[in-house]
């Protein structure tokens, strides 16, 4: 009793206690490893890493995203290749437009947009903009004789995207047979339509329905068609009404129709 009263009072467990963990074992060793406070790890989101900055061959810090013609692109990426990444800017003007960007910034093609200033930046964007006033052919811009202005222009970026937009609502206003395949989601441009490009609702899963009902009308079809012509066997639906100047069919056990008199003298000449 004496041992009971204790354990209430000090309120601890009869079991010696050892550092991080307790004694199940028969061995009296503790099962679970020490814990120790001071190696937990905290809890919670992990912190996000520092950026570390980037520095160029040239010594010059590079910037992480620079935003050329209204779309973001990573600074290490080459200038060379961001031109090209340019919506409007294709493999071959993209080449010759690198080229001249390369001659009026003075820079190099593997030199990173991210090392580019802000002016230099607004000259690259002058340069995309308007190519046809650094040499750039004609036959090379993407708008020649425009509709509203008949001049030969570039665009790029959401100005070429509101372009397209414009012209495909002119033709649909316009009634011409590349409007109505726009307004109707069809190919425009003589495209197979058979095998590719199917939108709407699948017609092999009304298959089943549509046989079935072509074979209900065939079958009615030939009835009828039986009922005209007195085929013996046909039966007529209940209430039906004849048609007019069909003949009606023999009975069973009913004598044979008289000849015709034209038949008769036939017979007699014979």
């Amino acid at each position: 009793m004496a041992d009971k009263t204790e354990t209430k009072q000090g309120g601890e467990k009869p079991h010696d206690k050892r550092e991080g963990g307790f004694s199940g074992s028969k061995s009296g060793q503790a099962v679970g490893k020490p814990q120790d406070k001071q190696t937990e790890k905290p809890r919670g989101r992990p912190q996000q890493a520092p950026i570390k900055q980037v520095i160029s061959a040239s010594g010059k810090e590079v910037k992480g995203i620079v935003r050329i013609a209204g779309r973001d692109l990573r600074g290490t990426v080459s200038l060379v290749r961001a031109i090209v990444s340019v919506r409007g800017i294709g493999l071959n003007l993209g080449k010759v437009v690198s080229e001249i960007a390369v001659k009026e910034l003075g820079a190099t093609p593997k030199t990173m947009l991210g090392e580019l200033s802000e002016e230099e930046i607004e000259k690259l964007e002058q340069i995309l903009t308007h190519p046809e006033n650094y040499g750039v052919p004609t036959r090379m811009l993407n708008r020649q004789k425009d509709i509203l202005t008949g001049n030969d222009v570039h665009y790029i970026g959401s100005d070429l995207a509101y372009a397209v937009k414009q012209d495909i609502d002119h033709e649909k206003d316009s009634n011409t047979w590349r409007g109505y395949r726009h307004a109707y989601g069809q190919k425009v441009r003589g495209q197979h339509t058979r095998s590719t490009g199917r939108t709407g609702m699948t017609v092999g899963v009304l298959r089943k329905a549509v046989m079935a009902a072509a074979g209900a009308a065939a079958a009615a079809q030939t009835g009828a068609a039986a009922q005209a012509a007195g085929a013996p066997g046909a039966k007529a639906p209940s209430g039906a009404v004849p048609k007019a100047g069909a003949a009606a069919a023999p009975k069973a056990g009913a004598a044979p129709a008289a000849k015709a008199p034209a038949a008769k003298k036939e017979e007699a000449k014979k």
